[in-house]
C-alpha cells in the first residue's frame, strides 16, 4: 500500500504535469525508492523512506527550462544553486499541499542540518528563492512583490518553460 503522502505528492507532481512513473528500482538509488530517468521521476513506493525527499528532486528538475529536464538522470542535485532553488521549491510544494515542513526537510536529510533549515524557512529566513524568482517561478525581491499573490512561497507556475 502507498503511503497517503506520497500518493499526495504523486497526485501533485501529475497536475503541474511533471512526469513521474511508478516502477520496482534496483538499488542502487541516489534517494530510497527514488531516481530520475531522462526528465521523469522515477519512483518505487515500497522502497521510499521519505515521502518528501521526492519534492526535492521534483524540485530539481522544475528549476530547470523544459529541454535540459530531459537531459538528466541519476544523480540530479550536483549544482549547488539549483539545490538552493530545490529545496525551496519543495517547501513552496510542501505548503500548497498542507504538509508538515518535517516532510520535506526531515531530522534524516540535509546531512545533518535538517533542523536548522527547518528553523530557517519556518522563520522566513528563505534561501534559494532568488533562483525561482530568476526562473519565473515566484515573485519575492521586485518591487511590489510583497503585495502579490503569487509572492514566495506561492508560486506562479510550478515548471520553469
Amino acid at each position: 500500500m502507498t503511503d497517503p503522502t506520497l500518493t499526495r505528492i504523486l497526485s501533485f507532481l501529475a497536475d503541474i504535469g511533471l512526469p513521474a512513473e511508478q516502477r520496482e528500482l534496483p538499488p542502487p538509488t541516489v534517494l530510497p525508492g527514488i531516481s530520475v530517468e531522462r526528465g521523469v521521476l522515477l519512483v518505487d513506493p515500497p522502497r521510499v523512506t521519505w515521502p518528501g525527499d521526492l519534492l526535492h528532486e521534483a524540485g530539481h528538475l522544475a528549476v530547470l527550462p523544459r529541454e535540459q529536464r530531459l537531459e538528466l538522470s541519476a544523480n540530479v542535485g550536483d549544482d549547488g544553486g539549483n539545490e538552493m532553488g530545490a529545496i525551496a521549491w519543495s517547501y513552496a510544494a510542501a505548503q500548497a499541499l498542507g504538509l508538515p515542513i518535517e516532510v520535506v526537510f526531515h531530522d534524516c536529510g540535509y546531512k545533518g542540518g535538517a533542523a536548522a533549515v527547518r528553523a530557517a524557512f519556518a522563520e522566513g529566513r528563505y534561501f534559494g528563492v532568488p533562483i525561482l524568482e530568476w526562473r519565473g517561478l515566484t515573485d519575492y525581491q521586485q518591487p511590489g512583490a510583497a503585495q502579490r499573490a503569487t509572492r514566495y512561497p506561492r508560486m506562479k507556475k510550478w515548471l520553469c518553460d
